[in-house]
């Protein structure tokens, strides 16, 4: 039997295993930006889970782009470094290509990590004050965000064109924008959160303008070889909010940029939103863009059995699927996705044993019958 889900994949000049990939997971968990021993525990046991891609957590670009003080960061030569260290622990143990998330909290900055609550900083706290599209908070309680003018929008640029630079000289295999949950470039694209009167609000090309200008310069700060993509909402899941056409439009629109993938999620605008969640319930976003753009496309969101994520590559609803919590949960899940699907993943030698032609326990813990019952 061969697997579509365990098939390999060529991007530029990057070649995945499998289809398989970690979604990117803030973890909460740095000091002033920088990453640290939970970084690299949580990353090198990723690396080594048999996912053909890890995507580091969303980093920001500026220290007012963090969504809390536990953000990742790669603004400065000291978080750099520190991530160079996790990155090179994650290569030498491991075996999945490395990618990097790059992000810009905007008017969702300057907020508690979510076991405190997750709610905005009081005055406490060591609150910072966000920017934002327009001086509208994300929800009553949350600060007024300043609305950023030319001189903001310039940084902004800069700043993203300088951590894609730092991304570059770490030698990490892809880079992707976020512009999706909520955060600033979702905040442009999103009627609900843009009211601007200049050329960057009102119509759905002035929406995506500042996003496409961030996209350019950060295509011009990587490496033209190396992948190059984007996480794009596919809905606000409210009515007067951006929608599946917004994203077609902006997936094209990286695509003629030369932009190679998209990873399409969607909701994280408002609070008001109401989300259908269900096993794949983001997956028809994903194929819509993938159709209307021929974009390389990824799905994410509740993907959790072998053969959902089996059927979503075969079908051609999408070239890669996502794994987030489902990977939390059981860091080894390739591996037994692998084995459910008659496919081999990669483990690392000192793991060897616990295949299930060398162990006999694996068929008292996994068997195939159960297996495919669970799928």
């Amino acid at each position: 039997m061969t697997s579509a889900l365990f098939s390999p994949i060529t991007i530029k000049n990057l070649t995945l295993e499998n289809r398989v990939v970690v979604a990117p997971m803030c973890q909460y968990s740095c000091v002033e930006g920088a990453a640290n021993d939970w970084h690299l525990s949580h990353l090198v046991q990723l690396a080594l889970s048999g996912a053909g891609l890890l995507v580091i957590e969303a980093t920001a670009v500026e220290a007012i782009g963090r969504i809390t003080h536990g953000c990742l960061g790669l603004y400065d030569d000291a978080q750099e470094a520190a991530l160079a260290r996790v990155v090179a622990a994650a290569r030498r143990f491991g075996h999945a290509r490395i990618g990097i998330q790059l992000a810009h909290a905007g008017r969702k900055a300057s907020a508690r990590v979510p076991w405190q609550g997750g709610g905005p900083l009081d005055s406490s706290e060591r609150p910072w004050h966000p920017a934002a599209p327009s001086a509208i908070a994300m929800a009553e309680g949350w600060q007024v965000p300043d609305a950023l003018d030319e001189a903001g929008l310039a940084r902004i640029r800069t700043a993203f064109a300088g951590t894609t630079r730092r991304a570059a000289r770490l030698g990490l295999d892809m880079v992707e924008l976020h512009a999706a949950h909520g955060y600033l470039l979702h905040e442009f694209v999103s009627p609900l959160s843009n009211r601007r009167t200049d050329g960057y609000g009102g119509s759905r090309e002035n929406r995506l303008r500042f996003p496409l200008e961030v996209a350019d310069a950060v295509r011009a700060a990587w490496p033209a070889d190396r992948p190059l993509g984007a996480r794009i909402s596919g809905t606000d899941w409210i009515q007067s909010g951006a929608d599946i056409e917004d994203a077609v439009v902006f997936a094209r629109a990286l695509r003629d940029r030369g932009y190679d993938f998209v990873c399409v999620s969607s909701g994280g605008i408002s609070l008001a939103q109401r989300i259908p969640i269900a096993p794949g319930y983001m997956v028809p976003l994903a194929q819509r863009v993938r159709q209307a753009s021929g974009l390389l496309t990824r799905a994410v969101g509740m993907i959790l059995t072998p053969q959902q994520a089996e059927d979503i590559v075969a079908s051609g609803q999408a070239d890669l699927v996502a794994l987030a919590r489902a990977l939390l949960d059981n860091p080894r899940w390739c591996w037994h996705a692998a084995e459910a699907l008659g496919a081999k993943a990669w483990y690392p030698p000192q793991y060897e044993r616990v295949r299930n032609n060398l162990w006999p326990g694996a068929a008292v813990l996994r068997p195939p019958r159960q297996m495919r019952a669970a799928d």
